[in-house]
């Protein structure tokens, strides 16, 4: 019994170390942004500042470079949701066609899908920097949507949903009373993938939203950037880590780490909607299973 305590106390120790030791630099940021450039030196770490200095770093935040915060964070937006969208198009079906339905070439498709599911993502920058330069779509909203698409670890999550939780024999039925493979598709499996279509759906707009090499690429022009490229641009004229710049500097610390919870307050939010969207669609799957 003791033993049995003393383990469960070793282990809430150490659960309890790694909460702060991923919690602190999050209440270091937010309190961070409520600071000026001298209390963020001068305080003491976790203590807070003052709501009317938040502002004000907002408000000079909203004004660099004349409102340029607001358009990366819209075409983060845009960027990510249009990828999203097209994503879910292409890897459900897709999925469902591998798992489901016998074609020439199917075991090949599955084994490039995985082969190049492995591969890292910046060494496909190069390649389809010179294919869209080709074609013309460099610094276009489709030189970053494009890629950002192609996703094939959601056609493999979709291909391992089908194989194994969507019956057959429910299939067949469908096809039995009428229904083509569309109409099956779209009535019968669809219905029950609501879980793994928030799944790769989550996945696609946390991979998208957080994706920088791609855009600095394909996105000479500032206007076009998304937030995650026009961090870096902030972080350049922050003096703190770039002395170049000078101390008027347009950026300060605070505000650089305002921008910073700016950016990831999106996926926070997308994270916390699919969680109740999850579980509702996995029930709704097991009750109509």
């Amino acid at each position: 019994m003791r033993i049995s305590l003393l383990v469960k106390g070793l282990v809430a120790v150490v659960l309890a170390a790694f909460a702060l030791f991923f919690a602190l630099p999050m209440v270091w940021l937010v309190l961070a942004s409520t600071k000026s450039p001298a209390g963020l030196v001068r305080d003491n770490p976790l203590a807070p500042g003052s709501l009317g200095t938040l502002l004000d770093n907002w408000r000079h935040l909203m004004d660099f470079q004349d409102g340029a915060v607001a358009t990366w964070m819209g075409n983060s937006v845009l960027y990510a949701a249009l990828a999203v969208v097209l994503t879910l198009l292409v890897s459900v079906p897709a999925g469902y066609a591998l798992a489901l339905m016998s074609f020439a070439g199917r075991r090949l498709l599955l084994i490039i899908t995985l082969v190049v599911m492995l591969m890292p993502a910046t060494a496909l920058v190069l390649p389809i920097f010179l294919e869209l330069s080709y074609v013309g779509l460099v610094n276009t909203t489709a030189s970053v949507v494009l890629p950002m698409s192609f996703f094939p670890f959601g056609v493999y999550l979709t291909y391992i949903y089908f194989s194994t939780s969507v019956p057959a024999s429910l299939l067949d039925s469908a096809r039995l009373d009428g229904c083509g493979e569309t109409a099956t598709f779209a009535r019968v499996a669809l219905p029950l993938a609501k879980p793994v279509v928030a799944l790769v759906g989550f996945f696609s707009f946390t991979q998208n939203w957080n994706n920088f090499f791609l855009p600095y690429v394909m996105l000479p022009n500032s206007d076009h950037y998304p937030m995650q490229v026009g961090l870096t641009q902030m972080l350049a004229a922050t003096p703190t880590f770039n002395p170049v710049v000078g101390a008027a500097a347009e950026v300060q610390p605070p505000e650089l780490v305002l921008a910073t919870l700016l950016s990831i307050t999106p996926v926070l939010l997308v994270f916390l909607f699919s969680q109740r969207f999850l579980v509702a669609g996995l029930t709704a799957g097991a009750t109509k299973g």
